[in-house]
């Protein structure tokens, strides 16, 4: 195999690592806008205001763009639309949720935890309804049940053993080690 076709077969995975990356960013990035508004009533509300536009300017014109540009034609079917738009509602809807639970006065990094540990098991749980082994579920390896348990158990112990936010007094904080 060429090192040339060995790059672009894992092109992917840079491409999934972004998504790790900018995901993993998202709650703390919206947290922190949320609260620089300066508004605690409606703050998490302009936030996502924002958070809207971005995705306005990011995932509307850069497909776009993509399709313009790449000649892939504008023609769609109506399924893929409709479940193009369940899977924006989706999004949109768990992001909302995101901020709802910061709004509830849900610790950022508790949040986020839950979600990132959960997220994944939901996805397996429900490829699997969707999409079923041939054999059925007794077919599955025991790692695939180990890795819902390790994923439900690391999103516990990261919500539970999360560090403490640092001292608001400037003379304790000097004085920690």
């Amino acid at each position: 195999m060429s090192s040339a076709s060995a790059s672009s077969g894992s092109t992917w995975m840079v491409y999934a690592f972004l998504t790790v990356l900018c995901w993993g960013l998202y709650g703390v990035l919206l947290h922190t806008g949320q609260m620089g508004m300066g508004d605690p009533a409606s703050g998490r509300y302009k936030a996502f205001l924002w958070v809207g536009i971005a995705y306005v300017l990011i995932a509307v014109l850069a497909p776009a763009l993509m399709i313009a540009f790449g000649g892939g034609g504008w023609s769609m079917t109506g399924k893929g639309v409709f479940w193009s738009l369940i899977a924006g509602a989706a999004g949109a809807v768990g992001a909302f949720g995101v901020l709802l639970a910061f709004g509830a006065k849900g610790p950022p990094a508790v949040v986020m935890s839950i979600v990132f540990a959960g997220a994944p098991i939901v996805n397996a749980l429900v490829s699997l309804t969707l999409h079923p082994p041939h054999g059925g579920i007794k077919t599955l390896a025991w790692q695939f049940y180990a890795g819902i348990v390790l994923a439900a158990l690391g999103g516990t112990l990261v919500t539970l053993y999360k560090p403490a936010p640092p001292s608001a007094n400037p003379a304790t904080r000097a004085e920690q080690p």
